[in-house]
């Protein structure tokens, strides 16, 4: 009887790089049938693979053992180079510019290591194309239909729910919060749900008057998401969580490209002013595009 095809993919990042990334995992597990596909990453984020179906287990990335694989001559623990070798294929997103990753590899004897580039580069494809571009060294090329799809199962709500996240991982990225509400109030009497984190919390950027989903688990978060029947955001990797569940989404750019970095799927809306200053854009142009994707959705 042969055995389980077994991958492991190596990620880091934040939110959305990790969520750039599934369209990689969902072309590993279409290419090589009846795998097992492992992550090593942050487990708070790399979670999410395992709740799409994306992956069937998670290790930590930061775990006391893996120190020695990023050194030149420091024993690496036996039970982790017996893991690590187990794996048919081992695809790499670390960024390993002395090649000090790579040589442990080939020191406690990994069959096949593939490394993807973990770095962007502006004026390319989309970013999800470019992370991809390594497996084109075994012949696995990333499709539409691993791209433009989402990754987790849309729940609709029986009534409409409005999913408002007012945070990203800057502040160039974000519209202000006064804003937000006032396109909230125009809203009217549907659900609208504020989604909050720890930034928000700790720069005293909290909105009022509606419920909010702070600081959630990421699958948790997910699963709320999947309920919603619109979005509304900025570049930030809960974006990229929300169109990987499906839900209509209206995001605000300013300095990104939204070409490469807002999500590849249809049924993502991105409003930016030539400026590509967020502060530009006013409240009665997002209240209009807003609308429009509640109404369409």
């Amino acid at each position: 009887m042969p055995t389980q095809p077994r991958i492991l993919v190596i990620r880091g990042g934040a939110i959305g790089d990790f969520i750039l990334t599934l369209p990689v995992l969902r072309l590993l597990r279409d290419m090589i049938a009846d795998s097992h596909i492992e992550v090593l990453g942050y487990p708070a984020i790399a979670e999410l693979a395992r709740s799409a179906g994306l992956a069937d287990s998670i290790r930590s990335l930061e775990h006391r053992t893996m120190a020695p694989l990023f050194a030149k001559t420091a024993p690496i623990d036996d039970a982790l180079a017996e893991h690590l070798r187990s794996f048919n294929l081992v695809v790499s997103f670390l960024y390993d510019p002395d090649g000090l990753f790579r040589a442990s590899m080939e020191r406690i004897g990994v069959k096949t290591l593939i490394e993807c580039s973990p770095i962007v580069q502006p004026g390319g494809p989309h970013a999800s194309r470019q992370l991809a571009r390594g497996l084109e060294k075994i012949a696995m090329f990333l499709e539409d239909v691993h791209l433009l799809r989402a990754h987790f199962e849309p729940r609709p709500h029986s009534q409409p729910r409005i999913a408002i996240h007012v945070g990203s991982g800057s502040e160039k990225k974000n519209w202000p919060l006064d804003r937000w509400q006032q396109v909230a109030e125009s809203l009217g009497t549907q659900e609208v749900i504020f989604i909050t984190g720890e930034a928000e919390a700790e720069r005293g950027t909290q909105p009022t008057g509606r419920d909010c989903w702070h600081a959630l688990p990421l699958p948790e978060l997910a699963t709320r998401l999947a309920t919603c029947t619109a979005f509304l955001g900025h570049d930030s990797g809960i974006s990229h969580l929300a169109a990987a569940c499906g839900v209509p989404s209206l995001l605000l750019f300013g300095p990104t490209d939204p070409a490469i970095w807002a999500p590849p799927q249809p049924w993502v809306r991105v409003l930016r002013n030539s400026t590509q200053d967020l502060t530009f854009l006013s409240v009665e142009q997002v209240k209009l595009a807003a609308a429009q994707v509640v109404a369409n959705s």
